[in-house]
């Protein structure tokens, strides 16, 4: 009989097929984990979990008393409560290393978008309006030679800073839990405190990972610590922010835009206020969604798993205490 394992949310068919000899591969997405029955059955045979998002808490764990490792299929890896897996032997893994310059393209794509206002004069043309020259009422702003200023210089903002400073000469600053002395070296990057990056920069970047530190960082007092003329960009997640501080900035034009590639819920309701907005970039959560990117992310996932159940230490272990082997 074949070892269990499920797959969840999100892992690329080509991938999860290097399992299918030796495992039996169980399934799931578009459920509710604490309630669906056959989800909750196939945990109590479920030796490894391979995916993307789920949240595995102590609630989950006492379902699962076979689970070994829990892979997640991407580099963030906030929803493992890994003082719970780590009590049980449990071993989590992220996907690192894989993403960086995929999801910087996205995130400078959507900088770019809100800045020159391509989405909304894009709409412009389509609907018919574009009749004869434009008036400064669809002028936009220039990228070039401005103040980026990057919350969270990690590997995906320090590939952000790169496109900022040698593609666009702009001047880089940068507010992180400690000092990036490669970006600094590389990029000309300023290291400073979160007010003054607030304050100083044309384009305020939020890219720190989620934690109960970071959660709600940017709110009222944030944004009108910034220029009327800045760009907010947030690609890293929706509850770094605070929506209703947002929306109300930009009611109150105390910014010039936002371009956003994540939200407080997922997917994002039809009739949010920040659809409303023509200066609000939105993008489907696309960081990371191309078929090259998301099918490296996806094997590393499963060499991970693999090397998990085979009593070897996975590449990318985050809880390295649960990992019982040499």
């Amino acid at each position: 009989m074949k070892r269990k394992i499920i797959a969840y949310n999100f892992v690329l068919t080509e991938a999860l097929e290097q399992l299918d000899d030796r495992f039996e591969v169980e399934y799931f997405d578009g459920i509710n984990p604490k309630t669906d029955s056959a989800f909750l059955d196939a945990l109590k045979q479920a030796e490894g979990i391979v995916g993307l998002a789920l949240p595995v808490d102590k609630e989950l764990l006492e379902h699962a008393p076979l689970l070994k490792i829990v892979s997640n299929n991407s580099t963030g890896f906030n929803n493992l409560s890994l003082d719970e897996m780590t009590k049980r032997g449990v071993m989590g893994t992220n996907t690192p290393g894989v993403l960086e310059d995929t999801t910087a393209d996205a995130i400078f794509g959507i900088l770019l978008a809100a800045a020159r206002r391509i989405a909304e004069l894009d709409h412009f043309v389509k609907a018919g309006h574009w009749t004869g020259h434009l008036t400064t009422e669809q002028y936009a702003i220039d990228v070039h030679h401005k103040t980026l200023g990057i919350i969270g210089m990690g590997r995906i903002g320090s590939t952000i800073a790169k496109r900022g400073h040698l593609g666009f000469d702009m001047k880089i600053l940068y507010h992180n839990r400690s000092r990036n002395i490669e970006a600094e070296e590389k990029y000309d990057a300023t290291y400073c405190d979160l007010d003054t990056l607030l304050k100083k920069s044309d384009f305020v970047c939020l890219m720190p990972p989620l934690t109960p530190e970071t959660e709600n960082l940017i709110g009222e007092r944030e944004f009108k610590l910034m220029k009327n003329s800045c760009v907010f960009v947030n690609g890293s997640r929706g509850k770094t922010v605070d929506e209703s501080a947002l929306i109300e900035a930009l009611r109150n034009k105390e910014i010039y835009g936002a371009a956003l590639d994540v939200y407080r819920i997922e997917p994002i309701n039809e009739n949010h206020p920040l659809l409303q907005f023509p200066n609000v970039v939105t993008t489907p959560h696309i960081g990371s969604s191309t078929f090259e990117t998301e099918l490296k992310m996806a094997n590393l996932a499963v060499e991970n798993l693999l090397a998990g159940l085979t009593g070897k230490r996975p590449k990318n272990l985050v809880n390295p205490e649960a990992f019982k082997g040499e």
